[in-house]
């Protein structure tokens, strides 16, 4: 998409956003949002938001944002800046062949598998089917701190759980080792409870994602301009809000979860051509306001299988060249559902592989080797050369899981697929010791912290 386009609809979001604004069903937020120079709307709890201040709003959010990993460092996300790949949240795993709700020693699984994972740079929390409802953000985020040094981004089920969570992370370290986010109540409403955990974690240095979810056709037009539009208007009062609580708090402009829907079957579809459209719109208004941006990689499809892999690499493939600066999805399948140990092995690869891609062809006098051409001579081999030593590692995708070899090595080796190799090798990695990521003081404080909140519920 170019700036063009993307200036015409950031301007009819500001006129949605003016006119007719936004639900904002949180009082003390609406209080200070027309403290702030926001306008009453026509009905009880909407909320009118000049353009002017949407755009002084834009301009206090900082434009650069910290996901910290265990050592203070991780990813740093610009408008313009390199793609960080996260996994995703969901409520059941496929594993080994077997889809069954996700539980808490699948969490911590998952966690240690990021860890080993080069190319997904965080863990996603997941819904805990052996933890009480209200209580599956405090265990996941202590269970996902204790299995990967890795950025988190914990999931929100309650304010009184953001609470604990904001008392949590100071135990591990004052510096945003983990993330929240939440998702407008489409169209053009924010809830109570996403709202009043923007309110209760304000102030606490903790990075959060701003979800327009749109699902055009339904939350918002059919037309993919019409449906970004709504969608951008609701990330956009997020952000007000946000900078009106916490005046310079890291937020990741979330266009990227767009939805269209299938007239034909009445679902909502993650894995299509207008969903990669739409990250691209999320990627270009990212850019215009000069904040990260963020999407999600997702299928429709329920296995290891040919749809997943068309979906999925697509999808990779054009996010990531439309730069988008955070991009959910490892792992994920069945709309977001589910995920799956080996797909996430599977996507690990692919993005490796779309990584060289985007990468190019690199023209100098050391890539073009006249000189090592000469010295070869016509029909000699550049095979010895010092020249191929020195870069083939770097020039040449080296898969990790891929298959290269002849057809009676395979067959040799039983005629596996690459499903069949992505779930051994997810299973090797996700029983495999790594350092320890907390102190045994850490530990104990967090599952202080953990139990006192579940004994209150």
């Amino acid at each position: 998409m170019n700036k063009d386009a993307a200036i015409r609809i950031s301007d009819a979001t500001m006129a949605i956003l003016d006119n007719p604004g936004v639900r904002i069903e949180h009082g003390p937020i609406v209080d200070k949002l027309l403290k702030a120079g926001a306008k009453p709307g026509a009905d009880a709890d909407v909320v009118r938001f000049p353009r002017e201040l949407v755009e002084e709003c834009i301009e206090q959010a900082p434009s650069e944002v910290l996901l910290a990993d265990r050592d203070g460092d991780g990813c740093n996300l610009t408008a313009a800046g390199e793609t960080s790949i996260w996994t995703n949240p969901g409520r059941n795993i496929l594993r080994q062949g077997v889809h069954r709700p996700f539980n808490t020693k699948d969490m911590g699984d998952m966690a240690r598998l990021v860890e080993q994972l080069p190319n997904v740079d965080g863990v996603v929390g997941m819904a805990l089917d052996d933890v009480a409802p209200r209580g599956q953000d405090i265990v996941g985020l202590r269970i996902m701190a204790e299995n990967t040094a890795k950025h988190v981004r914990v999931l929100c089920f309650t304010p009184e759980g953001a609470d604990v969570m904001s008392d949590m992370k100071s135990v591990v370290g004052d510096y945003p080792w983990f993330s929240i986010g939440f998702t407008a109540h489409g169209p053009l409403r924010w809830t109570n409870l996403a709202l009043d955990i923007f309110y209760r974690t304000a102030g606490k240095g903790i990075p959060t994602t701003l979800n327009g979810e749109p699902m055009a056709g339904v939350t918002g037009p059919t037309t993919l301009a019409g449906a970004a539009a709504v969608g951008n208007a609701e990330i956009l009062s997020a952000l007000v809000i946000n900078q009106v609580l916490e005046p310079g708090r890291p937020c990741i402009f979330n266009l990227g979860l767009a939805h269209v829907f299938d007239m034909k079957t009445g679902i909502a579809v993650t894995g299509a051509p207008e969903n990669h459209l739409l990250a691209d719109v999320s990627a270009a208004l990212g850019r215009l306001y000069n904040l990260p941006s963020s999407s999600w990689v997702s299928t429709e499809g329920m296995c290891m299988d040919s749809q997943v892999g068309i979906e999925k690499s697509i999808g990779y493939f054009t996010h990531m060249q439309s730069g988008v600066s955070l991009i959910w999805g490892a792992g994920q399948l069945e709309s977001e559902l589910t995920i799956s140990p080996a797909q996430a092995v599977i996507d690990n690869e692919t993005i490796s592989y779309v990584k060289r891609y985007l990468r190019g062809v690199t023209v100098n006098d050391e890539s073009l080797a006249l000189d090592v051409t000469r010295s070869v001579g016509i029909g000699g081999s550049f095979l010895g050369e010092d020249h191929t030593m020195k870069h083939f590692r770097k020039e040449l995708f080296q898969p990790s899981i891929l298959f290269r070899k002849a057809r009676e090595n395979w067959e040799k080796e039983g005629s596996p697929t690459l499903a069949d190799r992505a779930e051994q090798v997810a299973e090797e990695l996700m029983q495999k010791e790594i350092p320890e990521t907390l102190t045994a003081e850490q530990k104990q404080e967090l599952r202080k912290i953990e139990a006192s909140f579940l004994a209150s519920i």
